[in-house]
């Protein structure tokens, strides 16, 4: 797996759709990036899946609750394992 930098090349929504097989073949083989736009302004991107994933599982979720006034207390809700249970 090659870590060099990847190519990158926007294209439209509508486009995108139509060519979505196509691309993301070609993301695979050629490692080219892919940013789509909507009405000329970018919405998403499509990377090779090496670029996405963490170095490491541990820490990886650091700073991703914003907060939590009481840890220790009982969730407000009703819990059961039971799928026949209703409210």
């Amino acid at each position: 797996m090659s870590k060099r930098r990847a190519a990158r090349e926007t294209v439209g929504s509508a486009e995108f759709k139509a060519r979505c097989l196509e691309l993301v073949d070609r993301v695979k083989e050629s490692r080219t990036e892919f940013v789509v736009t909507r009405h000329g302004r970018p919405v998403a991107r499509l990377v090779p899946m090496d670029q996405v994933m963490p170095a490491s599982l541990v820490g990886s979720m650091a700073n991703s609750v914003i907060a939590y006034d009481s840890p220790f207390e009982p969730v407000p809700a009703v819990w059961t394992v039971d799928p026949r249970h209703e409210d």
